[in-house]
């Protein structure tokens, strides 16, 4: 049975050399990785929602594009800078890839800056944007703050944006992703810029894409935005997601918004669930952000 594959049969595999332990949540640097696919929501604390089955496809596709040559894994940060900042060698990204010349995507995964959920609420993310021919990337970011963590994707986006060519992506109307902790970094990105955050003067995303936050900081010049949050969120109140996309819209900014009743935190895909077509009213919303 697939899903009795454990996390260490996973992460040890060649085809994942050098990158297998980011595929899981690591917390304090380590995996627990005894525990089977089939029992993946023992590592994911702040999620619900959680199908072994979704995880199956997605190391499944990872293994098949490794299959295909693709090369599925990219360091944003050199060798240099990892020397000086030991904890930048816990950063990646990694590329799903869409049409060619197609905008890109980043997706930052939540976790409450504990973990990256990137097997939940990453992985399944991407493959449902490459399935619509996007490019996207997911982010494995710092643990420990939202400093941090934010200047990874603006170090991130500034390496995507000096690559794209050899990536082959467009880097026009590119948008941001984020779920819990992950959608406060991409909206401190499209609040203040990569260049706030140490990057390069790259521009703002076309749009943000936030799901089950509790943002509350903004500038009154953000992009367009589109917000889900479920009615029953125990993490993030969704009165301040409902509020924020309000005062946003005040300023003029284009929104858009969802409210997902009896729904609780960290829902992913939302499989199974009222929200489970959130995914394509987000790239939908995405797509009339972008110019012709």
């Amino acid at each position: 049975m697939k899903q009795d594959r454990t996390v260490r049969d996973i992460i040890t595999h060649p085809s994942f050399n050098g990158f297998g332990r980011f595929l899981f949540p690591m917390m304090a640097g380590k995996i627990n990785d005894s525990h089977k696919i089939r029992e993946i929501d023992a590592l994911l604390p702040y999620h619900s929602h959680i199908h072994p089955e979704t995880t199956e496809n997605a190391i499944d596709y990872l293994f098949n594009e490794v299959r295909q040559g693709k090369r599925l894994f990219y360091d944003f940060y050199s060798e240099s800078q990892k020397h000086s900042d030991p904890e930048k060698r816990d950063t990646g990204l990694f590329f799903f890839r869409g049409q060619a010349n197609a905008p890109f995507a980043v997706i930052c995964p939540g976790g409450g800056f504990s973990y990256v959920g990137s097997i939940h609420e990453g992985f399944p993310h991407a493959i449902k944007l490459s399935e619509h021919g996007f490019n996207a990337f997911v982010i494995h970011y710092r643990l420990g703050s939202g400093q941090k963590a934010t200047e990874d994707l603006a170090a991130a986006l500034s390496w995507i944006f000096r690559n794209a060519q050899e990536l082959g992506i467009a880097t026009q109307d590119y948008s941001l992703w984020g779920s819990s902790a992950g959608a406060r970094m991409a909206a401190y990105i499209g609040s203040h810029s990569v260049k706030e955050f140490g990057g390069e003067d790259c521009p703002r995303p076309s749009a943000v894409i936030m799901a089950y936050t509790g943002h509350t900081d903004m500038t009154g010049n953000e992009p367009p935005t589109f917000a889900i949050v479920g009615s029953q969120d125990g993490i993030a109140n969704p009165s301040v997601m409902k509020h924020r996309i309000k005062n946003l819209s005040r300023y003029g900014i284009v929104t858009e918004f969802h409210e997902i009743p009896g729904l609780d935190h960290g829902f992913g895909l939302g499989v199974g669930t009222p929200a489970q077509d959130w995914i394509k009213d987000a790239i939908s919303f995405w797509q009339r952000q972008i110019k012709d």
